[in-house]
């Protein structure tokens, strides 16, 4: 009897399995109808790219840098890096794509906006040794992107580093973690670079356990509010680095469940991360206290292997690509075209429009100044796996009118905004419609699951006037760093404008 029992629950779990299998084929390939854009968005057409965008940047001016591989598809930093101008379309005219000529495969490298002297900082690389690849390069490379020029900044970091952490800090100082030394070893010492200055190692904060063996690609790392950074290990251990004097580390009492390195974590809001995990577990942690405080969400679903995160105009993170296993030649048959957005005010998951394409090792996403979200690339490395040279623009559902006809809503229109902002300060700004909410972005940088750099917060107003407003700043360096941020006006009806770029730093700084 017992036997019987358990074989008829056995049938069961395996026919509950089968459908939910087959559920998960459906909706993944079935498309948004336009009344439902205004509460799933919408992709917009598949478009030719240059090469495959496995890495990009969002300039000031509104432009977007891409690279990592050649015109082909095939891995390789060395030979071109794109620009793409939003503003004239998506056909070649839009693309001003360049040789790269400083002899450094920047393919997997770490890049990241330097404040101060208007230029891209591309730290690390691949490099070829006795015809074998995927070594690491110790080259330091800048973009300027005034002229259009990527060039040799002149200078090494003491290790060759593969696979690299950047991240601005308070001081407008860059932090880089973690990448490999070579094919077997690993780099546990941080670095720091200073704008006009060089480079020094944090030898006090070296460790094997944060930035080694076990968490040395692309590390998850963000600066608390005290000043320092919180490491999010795909061991699950959490550890602090202070990178004052020689710097220090130390691991934290709080833990994670495990995530591979091929699950994306984003800070969503001040001091607040998503991470996502393992088998479909997610946690937000909490690092404005003494020690982080994780909590574990909702399961959001299948597994999402090389699925990229990023938070968009409103404060939504958009997930999207990934499959149910790690990259391999059977993929394209796992892949995950549902995209799916997390609310941070109901804490919930909900699915969004569905993908063309399947978008797994190397795709990216980057939120861009209109408030859409750019989505692109996937391949390269894997002779089997799917060569993306093309890209997917997701336009959100705070875009739409809500009556669920289809059309995109009315845009409020921001009349006339600082280029300039510092911490604690008041500014003036006009908007030609009743603001209802102002959002400060910091732009990011994507490979790999990850984007450095982005920040989201909410900015207090008043209203002063017909359409005038009187907005604060952020007032701690340690909760925005210095940099450039999309400024995000919404209307009554939760309508964001096109983003007028704005940079924060010092009262000094004004030009």
């Amino acid at each position: 009897m017992n036997f019987r029992r358990l074989t008829l629950s056995l049938l069961a779990a395996i026919s509950v399995a089968v459908v939910v299998i087959l559920a998960w084929w459906f909706i993944r390939l079935m498309p948004v109808s336009a009344g439902q854009y205004h509460v799933r968005g919408h992709f917009g057409p598949v478009v030719n790219w240059p090469l495959i965008p496995l890495q990009v940047l969002t300039l000031p001016d509104g432009r977007l840098l891409s690279y990592g591989s050649d015109a082909t598809g095939r891995q390789s930093g060395l030979e071109i890096y794109d620009i793409w101008d939003p503003k004239k379309g998506v056909g070649p005219e839009s693309h001003l794509t360049l040789p790269n000529t400083t002899g450094t495969d920047i393919f997997c490298s770490g890049q990241l906006l330097i404040p101060s002297n208007q230029t891209v900082l591309l730290v690390g690389g691949d490099r070829t040794v006795d015809g074998r690849r995927n070594w690491s390069s110790p080259d330091v490379n800048v973009f300027s992107y005034a002229v259009n020029q990527l060039k040799s900044s002149g200078q090494t970091m003491a290790n060759p580093r593969w696979y690299p952490t950047v991240a601005t800090l308070a001081n407008g100082e860059v932090l880089v973690l973690g990448g490999r030394l070579d094919p077997t070893h690993f780099v546990p010492t941080p670095e720091i670079y200073t704008p006009e200055k060089g480079w020094r190692a944090l030898t006090g904060a070296s460790s094997d356990e944060a930035f080694g063996s076990k968490n040395w690609d692309y590390p998850r790392a963000w600066q608390t509010q005290r000043g320092d950074l919180v490491i999010l290990s795909g061991t699950g251990d959490i550890f602090s680095l202070d990178v004052t004097g020689k710097g220090s580390v130390k691991k934290l009492g709080a833990k994670l469940s495990v995530g591979h390195v091929d699950v994306p974590s984003l800070m969503y809001a001040p001091g607040k991360i998503l991470s996502m995990r393992n088998h479909g577990e997610a946690y937000k942690v909490d690092i404005n206290g003494q020690e982080p405080v994780p909590t574990k969400l909702e399961w959001f679903g299948m597994a999402r292997h090389y699925a990229s995160a990023t938070v968009m105009a409103d404060g939504g993170v958009f997930i999207s690509g990934g499959g149910l296993r790690n990259n391999s030649d059977k993929d394209h048959i796992l892949a995950n075209r549902v995209t799916m957005i997390w609310n941070p005010v109901t804490e919930k998951f909900t699915m969004a429009d569905v993908a063309q394409k399947n978008r797994l090792y190397h795709s990216v996403a980057l939120l861009l100044p209109d408030a859409t979200v750019f989505t692109g690339g996937g391949g390269a490395g894997y002779a089997k796996a799917e060569n993306n040279l093309n890209a997917e623009i997701y336009y959100p559902p705070y875009l739409y009118e809500k009556n669920g006809s289809g059309q995109l809503a009315r845009r409020p229109v921001i009349g006339s905004a600082p280029d300039f902002i510092a911490w604690g300060h008041q500014f003036e700004l006009k908007v030609d419609a009743e603001v209802s909410r102002l959002t400060l972005i910091k732009l990011g940088s994507s490979t790999h699951v990850q984007v450095f750099d982005q920040r989201f917060l909410d900015l207090p107003f008043t209203k002063e006037g017909n359409a005038a407003y009187k907005v604060t700043a952020p007032t701690s360096a340690n909760m925005a760093p210095p940099g450039y941020y999309f400024l995000f006006a919404f209307d009554k009806n939760g309508v964001p404008s096109i983003a007028k770029v704005v940079k924060l730093a010092a009262p000094a700084v004004t030009s």
